[in-house]
């Protein structure tokens, strides 16, 4: 395992979600303390936290430890609804829609 690219990878999404290293670590049930030894490589985790870590970040563990990226999983898109609040997959839902008539909308029209 490649603790250090992991606890990159885990950093990089937490700051880009917001969350402060305390809030995250407050989230996923560690000390802050932990959770910057997670992020630096310097400690790995259990598979509870691992769980936590992918849950509260909408990660898949493959990603999280792998670096697999989501265009390698078919099922990418099901996985993130399944992470999503009902409020959240609902405006996941309206943004596709729009964003599939946009696409069938720029195919009429090239092939015109």
């Amino acid at each position: 395992m490649d603790w250090s690219a992991i606890g990159k990878r885990i950093r990089q999404q937490r700051e880009y979600m917001g969350f402060t290293r305390e809030q995250f670590a407050e989230q996923i049930d560690v000390t802050p303390k932990f959770c910057s030894d997670i992020e630096t490589g310097a400690k790995g985790m259990s598979v509870p936290t691992l769980c936590w870590i992918s849950k509260v970040l909408r990660l898949s563990t493959d990603y999280i430890l792998y670096g697999k990226t989501e265009q390698e999983n078919p099922d990418s898109v099901m996985m993130v609804l399944e992470n999503c609040s009902k409020r959240e997959r609902t405006y996941a839902e309206q943004m596709l829609k729009i964003f599939v008539a946009a696409m069938n909308s720029n195919e009429e029209k090239t092939l015109l």
